[in-house]
C-alpha cells in the first residue's frame, strides 16, 4: 500500500499543470511571457485559470458583415437618423477638444465623430466580452487567425502593466477591440495618447483620450490635412476595368492609367498623387470611385473599402446636421 501511495505522490509531481485545459498551447505561451517579457509565471497561470474560451466569439469572427452584405445593405447599418443625431450631440458636447485634435492632428472633427459613430455609436456599445477571454480565445482555439490574436494577447498583457491596469475587468468586442474608438491592443500601445494630460491612456471613459488617439491614428497612417478623400467617377467603357480595382486599396494607379483606362477624372482635383480605385454594389450595379491618401488612411483603421466610405458619408450627414444647428 505504502509503495502504492508513493507510485501515486510521484506521479503527481512530474504531472503537468496546466493553466486552462481549453487553451492549447497555453504553456508554451507562458513560457514566451515568461523569458521575452519578464512575466511572472505563477500570476500567468492564475490569470488564465478564470479565463473563459466563449462559443460565441468563434462564431462571431466566422461572419463579420462587410464581407456577408453588399454595399447598399451595408451602408444602412451606419447611416441611420439617430447616429446622425448623437454625433451631432457630441460635437457640441466635446468641440473644444475636436477643434483642438483638428488643429494639432490636422484629422476633422467629423471624420473623428464618424469612427465614434461607426465603432461604438459614441460609446453606446464597446462590447460586452472581457478583452482577456476574446484574446484568448481567438489566439488558441482560432487557427486561421492564431498568430495575430497570440500577438495581441500579448500586447494587452503588456499594456495592463504598462498603464497599471486590471487584467480581467476590461471588456470589448469579439475580436478585443477596446475602448470609445475599438483600438486593438497593439493599437493601443502605439497610437493612444494622454490627450487631456493627466498621466492616464484611458480610451474607454475618457472622450479627451479617444478623440485625440483617433486623430493621432490617422495621423500616423498619413492623412493629409485639407486634402480630399474620394471621388465619384464614371467609365467610359462596357465591362468594369478590373485591372485597377483589383490593385487594392493603396494609392498605386497614375493619373495618366486613369486617363488612359476610360475613367473620368472630371471630380478629381488636379495632382499627381497616385489613386486606388474601388467600387461599391448598389441595386442597380457597381458605382465607381476614386479613392487618395486620406481614403487610404481610414482604411487602416479597418482594412475594409466599405467600412471607410460609411465613415465618409456619416461624416458628412454628420457635419450637416452640425452646421444646420450651429
Amino acid at each position: 500500500m505504502k509503495k502504492y501511495i508513493t507510485i501515486m505522490l510521484s506521479s503527481l509531481i512530474v504531472m503537468p499543470a496546466f493553466a486552462n485545459s481549453e487553451l492549447p498551447e497555453l504553456d508554451t505561451f507562458i513560457d514566451e511571457m515568461v523569458t521575452e517579457h519578464a512575466f511572472d509565471r505563477a500570476e500567468l497561470k492564475a490569470l488564465f485559470a478564470q479565463v473563459e474560451v466563449k462559443d460565441s466569439i468563434l462564431k462571431a469572427i466566422s461572419r463579420p458583415a462587410e464581407k456577408s452584405k453588399p454595399w447598399y445593405e451595408y451602408r444602412e447599418i451606419f447611416l441611420d437618423q439617430a447616429r446622425i443625431n448623437a454625433g451631432v450631440a457630441y460635437w457640441k458636447k466635446h468641440a473644444d477638444t475636436l477643434e483642438r485634435a483638428e488643429k494639432e492632428l490636422g484629422v476633422p472633427a467629423e471624420i473623428i465623430l464618424a469612427i465614434l459613430g461607426v465603432e461604438t455609436r459614441f460609446g453606446g456599445n464597446m462590447g460586452s466580452f472581457r478583452v482577456i477571454d476574446a484574446l484568448s480565445t481567438l489566439a488558441f482555439r482560432y487557427p486561421p487567425r492564431s498568430p495575430f490574436f497570440r500577438s495581441e494577447l500579448k500586447n494587452f498583457l503588456i499594456l495592463t502593466r504598462e498603464e497599471e491596469m486590471s487584467q480581467l475587468e476590461p471588456v470589448g468586442s469579439y475580436a478585443g477591440a477596446m475602448g470609445l474608438g475599438q483600438f486593438m491592443p497593439s493599437s493601443f500601445r502605439e497610437y493612444a495618447v494622454d490627450f487631456d494630460n493627466d498621466g492616464h491612456r484611458d480610451i474607454w471613459n475618457n472622450p479627451t483620450d479617444a478623440i485625440g488617439s483617433i486623430a493621432n491614428y490617422l495621423r500616423r497612417h498619413g492623412w493629409q490635412p485639407d486634402q480630399s478623400i474620394v471621388h465619384r467617377t464614371e467609365y467610359a467603357g462596357n465591362d468594369l476595368p478590373e485591372d485597377l480595382i483589383d490593385r487594392g486599396l493603396k494609392p498605386t494607379v497614375t493619373r495618366e492609367e486613369l486617363r488612359k483606362s476610360g475613367l473620368s477624372t472630371d471630380q478629381l482635383p488636379v495632382g499627381e498623387d497616385a489613386i486606388t480605385v474601388f467600387s461599391l454594389t448598389q441595386p442597380d450595379g457597381e458605382e465607381l470611385w476614386l479613392g487618395r491618401q486620406n481614403f487610404y488612411a481610414i482604411t487602416r483603421y479597418n482594412h475594409s473599402r466599405m467600412y471607410a466610405m460609411a465613415v465618409i458619408q456619416l461624416s458628412e450627414a454628420i457635419r450637416d446636421g452640425y452646421e444646420s444647428v450651429k
